[in-house]
């Protein structure tokens, strides 16, 4: 059971890094320094005083960087790979008693995959927002962007089960906002082409 919380625990982590990458990271700092969290042996380090420094002032860069128009999008590209790394770490970080050769396989595929494809859903909802309202509403997408990985990093370490079930509903939530935004640019597409 205790294998199976910590695994919840480290997708909701990583979904939240689909959302903004040092927001997870920083709180689950703070709670390992707390001793609210306990970390994989060999991630302790993420716990320590210089990393939380590190991740607090890393957040605060990059949440200011979402509300800049054009770099948000810029922003979005470049950082998907680097979500997918960030939450292969947070989820193999929280799988203590674990073997190696199954906690990394776990980690990357569950972790890393739940992060990679939170932060292309989301990409695709900001690209639609830029596309549809002129990047105007961009600063809402950020503002939710951000709530929504502070909600779900302080979810996953309180209540992991329920971390868990709320990505589930996330993902069929973001799956569903991004085909309709795909279709409404579709058909302003090919309004604009029958228009011509």
């Amino acid at each position: 059971m205790e294998i199976v919380l910590s695994a919840f625990l480290g997708l909701g982590l990583s979904a939240a890094v689909g959302f903004r990458i040092f927001v997870p990271f920083f709180i689950a700092s703070i709670a390992a320094y707390t001793g609210n969290l306990t970390l994989s042996e060999s991630f302790t380090w993420i716990g320590s005083m210089p990393a939380m420094i590190m991740f607090g002032v890393a957040t605060i860069f990059e949440i200011g960087a979402y509300y800049i128009p054009w770099l948000d999008n810029l922003l979005d590209t470049v950082s998907t790979p680097i979500a997918v790394i960030a939450g292969s770490i947070l989820t193999a970080s929280t799988m203590f008693e674990l073997d190696p050769a199954l906690k990394w396989p776990i980690a990357i595929i569950a972790g890393g995959g739940t992060a990679g494809l939170i932060h292309g859903l989301t990409s695709s909802v900001r690209l639609g927002s830029t596309a549809t309202t002129g990047g105007i509403a961009n600063p809402a997408v950020s503002t939710v962007e951000t709530g929504g990985s502070i909600l779900l990093s302080l979810l996953a370490i309180a209540v992991p089960v329920l971390a868990f079930v709320l990505v589930l509903v996330l993902i069929l939530f973001l799956f569903k906002k991004a085909k309709k935004l795909g279709v409404a640019l579709f058909r302003k597409k090919s309004t604009s082409i029958t228009n011509q």
